[in-house]
């Protein structure tokens, strides 16, 4: 991406989402990267944009990569895939996995859980403070539990 460039915002949002690369936006991303040891790379910041512009969200790869070619974003989906990866490991997405094929990435780092919509596969936010973690089991000798993450999944009544 050249510098001043701009991203043609995802379908559907008014022209005044597009942002300028110049801006403050992908200033402090490219900071927050280098502060989570990634090398802020053009691909990590165009995808960075996409994920992080909107504010807190639920994404799939699929959906991301879905996003990042209507912005004429060129990557392939493994790059979507080991970007969101590698974003995680960085501590800058959760990871959240539904079904064993349905993998989420949430931008939202606060402590929360979800609802899944199951017709929709729609992911919502419940904060943290609605939700009581009764009896943990012991983690295995060398293990600490690190979060608990539950997903309650809603269907029409």
């Amino acid at each position: 991406m050249s510098r001043g460039a701009t991203i043609t915002p995802p379908a559907g949002e008014t022209a005044r989402r597009a942002y300028d690369l110049q801006g403050c936006l992908v200033h402090d991303l490219r900071s927050k990267l280098r502060g989570a040891g990634l090398r802020p790379t053009r691909q990590r910041v165009a995808l960075g944009w996409l994920l992080f512009a909107k504010g807190d969200r639920h994404v799939t790869a699929e959906r991301l990569y879905e996003e990042a070619t209507l912005s004429r974003v060129p990557v392939s989906l493994a790059t979507v895939y080991n970007t969101l990866h590698q974003f995680t490991q960085a501590g800058l997405l959760r990871e959240i996995a539904v079904d064993g094929a349905k993998t989420y990435f949430d931008t939202n780092l606060s402590t929360h859980h979800h609802f899944l919509v199951e017709e929709t596969n729609a992911l919502f936010d419940i904060p943290g403070a609605q939700v009581e973690v009764g009896r943990l089991p012991e983690p295995p000798p060398g293990m600490v539990i690190d979060r608990v993450d539950v997903v309650v999944r809603l269907r029409k009544a």
